[in-house]
């Protein structure tokens, strides 16, 4: 099951619009989500105040920045730690 890490914060309307996101695409993909809110940490605001939300693919370290879609997401998750797609056939 692939992990991603979810840098948001409390009262960031595109953060729940990227929650909705995840939500769909953990209804067809066996994901976890952990949601790390930046707000209680000083260096995670200098790196990621101005992106959030924020997705990490957490086995590759691969970072996926707002704006992105439900394919994004996808994309993220079928991606190897090179960038080259895995072939899902």
């Amino acid at each position: 099951m692939t992990e991603l890490l979810f840098y948001t914060t409390s009262g960031c309307h595109l953060c729940e619009h990227a929650e909705t996101l995840l939500q769909q695409v953990a209804g067809q993909t066996p994901i976890t989500i952990q949601a790390i809110d930046i707000g209680n940490d000083e260096q995670l605001v200098a790196r990621y105040g101005i992106k959030i939300p924020v997705l990490v693919a957490a086995a590759s370290g691969r970072e996926l920045c707002w704006p992105f879609s439900v394919n994004d997401i996808e994309n993220l998750l079928t991606a190897r730690g090179d960038g080259v797609p895995t072939n899902s056939s």
